[in-house]
């Protein structure tokens, strides 16, 4: 078929199943790869916030560099994986040095209470963070999703998506449970090389689990012209729909990151729950349990359907932490607006995933990375900053005015997901093509 996209929104006939060996590798390497995610982009902030600095801006400069790193990373190496036709190596070797360069952050800390001090610790987070991004993206955003889309087809990619939409729930869940007593009493050390320790023990596991699709092709034109040519506009006029959908996602994305990176702390400093791992646990649970059923629905619906309903679920419960106040209100309402971000990621990631040429996934693993981690950790931290210090909330630590985030995060990042409707409607010019017969029978 060439480079015809594999678009289609519903398959009919059949369901497909999924084999167990490629759901052991989903759920093992998905979720280690989100417990070392969770920790970049929660932990290593609240890291930041308690060891070194609580402006802001430092928090939104270290996750827009992060994300700039990590969407070269996914361009570099998942074209590198189309031409090798293989992920195997990438995902185990790169989850090994992933872990190493997770434990390094345990090891960081300003030498003394100066402005120089405190300056050079927040450039050696930075540039860590963005060389570990580096490895992590490569083996997990380029090399593993690329895998996912070697492994399945449009008749079950619901299933599978929604199983790794809350994967990043899970993994909080887990290291929420088991880890956040470390972070408490400053075992930062410990915490960052427990984390780091299993995602290098997973990447030899995956060596010996993961085993490459047989239908892998590689591009006929030369590596470079391989990372390029999904910028190209010629690519865009192939494949409208898959830009236009990537361009959703990036819109949904964006609003959910004005408020992921300060929810811990906006928890613990505004709202004062000292019991905000129960919180979290609570809501995590009971979205996940939302994400998994409504795989099924997407499904059988359609995943472009239910991308905008989804949305809307989301946005219904960034209102609602507006106001609430207290555990249980935040508790019933985050579970609405992390099942609706949920839904709405795996209806997205599965519409990307149809909508991918199919001897390019690897390369549209780097898009998938400028619409779902470049685009929105560029502007969603800087929407959050914003709105942070135009509230001018502080509290007084030990004679230190410190800046608090407030509950302005959430509407302005309901207005953000809103606009999602234009790119949904704009799809319409864009019809899904025809089911592809072969595609929906392979096993």
């Amino acid at each position: 078929r060439g480079s015809m996209p594999n678009d289609t929104d519903v398959v009919p006939g059949r369901r497909i199943g999924v084999q167990g060996r490629t759901w052991a590798v989903v759920i093992l390497l998905g979720l280690v790869g989100q417990v070392a995610w969770t920790v970049e982009n929660m932990y290593l902030n609240v890291f930041i916030y308690n060891t070194i600095t609580t402006d802001p801006n430092v928090i939104a400069i270290t996750v827009a560099a992060s994300a700039i790193a990590a969407t070269l990373a996914t361009m570099l190496v998942g074209a590198w994986s189309d031409r090798a036709r293989t992920r195997r190596p990438f995902i185990a070797l790169g989850y090994v040095v992933w872990g190493v360069l997770t434990a390094l952050f345990g090891v960081i800390r300003p030498g003394a209470d100066t402005t120089a001090a405190i300056a050079a610790a927040a450039v050696a987070v930075v540039a860590l963070d963005c060389v570990m991004s580096f490895f992590g993206s490569g083996a997990n955003d380029a090399a593993f999703n690329a895998w996912v889309t070697d492994s399945t087809v449009p008749g079950n990619r619901g299933r599978v998506e929604s199983v790794l939409a809350i994967m990043p729930l899970i993994s909080m869940l887990l290291v929420f449970g088991a880890l956040d007593g470390l972070t408490r009493a400053g075992q930062w050390t410990t915490f960052f090389g427990t984390v780091g320790g299993l995602v290098s023990v997973v990447g030899v596991v995956g060596w010996f689990l993961v085993r490459d699709a047989s239908t892998l092709a590689p591009p006929t034109e030369g590596y470079l012209t391989t990372v390029l040519h999904g910028l190209r506009p010629a690519s865009i006029r192939e494949n409208p729909r898959l830009y236009v959908l990537l361009a959703g996602w990036a819109v949904m994305g964006t609003s959910t990151q004005v408020f992921i990176p300060y929810l811990i702390i906006y928890l613990q400093r505004y709202l004062k729950i000292e019991g905000y791992a129960i919180v979290l646990a609570s809501v995590l649970i009971l979205a996940s349990a939302i994400s998994v059923l409504g795989g099924r629905v997407i499904d059988r619906i359609g995943k472009v359907r239910a991308i905008l309903p989804s949305v809307a679920i989301m946005v219904v419960g960034l209102v609602g932490m507006f106001f609430a106040r207290g555990m249980l209100p935040v508790i019933a309402t985050g579970t609405v607006m992390m099942g609706g971000f949920m839904l709405s990621a795996a209806a997205f990631g599965a519409s990307v995933r149809d909508a991918t040429p199919t001897d390019r996934a690897g390369m549209v693993q780097g898009l998938r990375m400028i619409a779902m981690v470049l685009v929105p950790m560029v502007l969603g931290p800087f929407i959050g900053a914003s709105v942070i210090l135009g509230a001018n909330e502080t509290y007084t630590d030990l004679g230190v005015v410190r800046q608090v985030p407030t509950p302005w995060i959430f509407p302005a990042a309901a207005v953000v997901a809103i606009l999602t409707v234009f790119p949904m409607v704009a799809l319409r010019r864009f019809p899904a093509g025809q089911p592809d017969p072969g595609e929906a029978a392979r096993p």
